[in-house]
């Protein structure tokens, strides 16, 4: 079964485009990463396929439950980690966790325990004297202390310091290979690179792939890093060419055979020849078709 599909899916504010024709699906079982920058319509996607913003047009399904019908069945096996995590005033951290619990009629005192325990978080703090790193800790014991079948977690790690990012992406992990289905959306290259299986990329709007993240990076582009390099690079499909003296690294769209019959034809020492990074692939999406938006 799917864990997520959408068709189509759209979204406006007014004149103000949310989505527009926002097409993936992502796999039972699977570390999906949902990659784009500031306003390419991460979170308005997610809250679509919560049923907690309305769409305008299209599909969306959860577990083959429509997210605007069936929304309170789809809430039930779904933890939620906002971008914003924001509380109520007065409250300290073991009382938001316990109403959370409540909320979804389950006891998850020895989860939540093993949780708070293994992010540092200290559980008698009131909430309104935590730091947004702390606040967003609580919002991950929310989302996971239930164990659901889907976490959907949005920009998850910004206000955490790199050991607590680490310890979270190894609860994610243990998660996963239990069986719990982590959608992960992120602007943080980097991680969707290191713990996700599969990947979407939106822009403006609008999914422009969505594969393994194995195979969006077989883009047909390599990287070429070029050692005692004394000419000037003037290459017809060479771009984000990048120098540092005799050192030239730049990315190249062209079969092998191409690529390899260009290189012949220039002065350098050495030469490396790889398949881009994620953030490289990134870029190459981002920038065909007309150029950056």
């Amino acid at each position: 079964m799917k864990a997520i599909e959408t068709c189509d899916l759209k979204k406006y504010y007014r004149s103000v485009r949310g989505i527009d024709g926002v097409s993936f699906s992502v796999e039972e079982g699977d570390f999906f990463g949902f990659i784009g920058p500031n306003g390419a319509g991460k979170s308005t996607t997610i809250r679509t396929l919560l049923g907690l913003i309305e769409k305008d047009g299209g599909e969306a399904r959860v577990f083959g439950l429509d997210a605007a019908r069936e929304k309170e069945k789809i809430l039930t096996r779904v933890g939620y980690m906002p971008s914003d995590t924001i509380f109520y005033s007065g409250m300290r951290v073991r009382e938001v966790i316990e109403l959370s619990a409540k909320l979804r009629k389950k006891d998850c005192k020895k989860a939540a325990e093993e949780l708070c325990e293994r992010l540092d978080l200290d559980k008698n703090k009131k909430v309104e004297a935590l730091s947004f790193g702390n606040r967003k800790k609580v919002g991950i014991v929310c989302a996971l202390q239930h164990s659901p079948d889907l976490c959907i977690l949005d920009e998850p790690t910004s206000g955490l310091d790199p050991l607590m990012q680490r310890e979270f992406f190894n609860i994610l992990e243990e998660k996963n290979r239990e069986g719990m289905t982590v959608f992960l959306s992120s602007h943080v290259l980097s991680e969707v690179g290191r713990h996700c299986r599969s990947a979407a990329i939106i822009r403006n709007g609008e999914v422009i792939a969505c594969d393994s993240v194995r195979a969006l990076g077989h883009t047909g582009v390599k990287k070429v890093s070029l050692s005692g390099f004394k000419g000037e690079i003037d290459l017809d499909g060479a771009r984000d060419i990048k120098r540092e003296g005799e050192n030239v690294r730049f990315l190249y769209s062209a079969p092998p055979k191409e690529l390899l019959s260009v290189l012949s034809g220039l002065e350098f020492s050495d030469v490396n020849i790889s398949d881009p990074d994620l953030e490289e692939v990134f870029m190459h999406y981002y920038v065909k078709e007309g150029g950056a938006k």
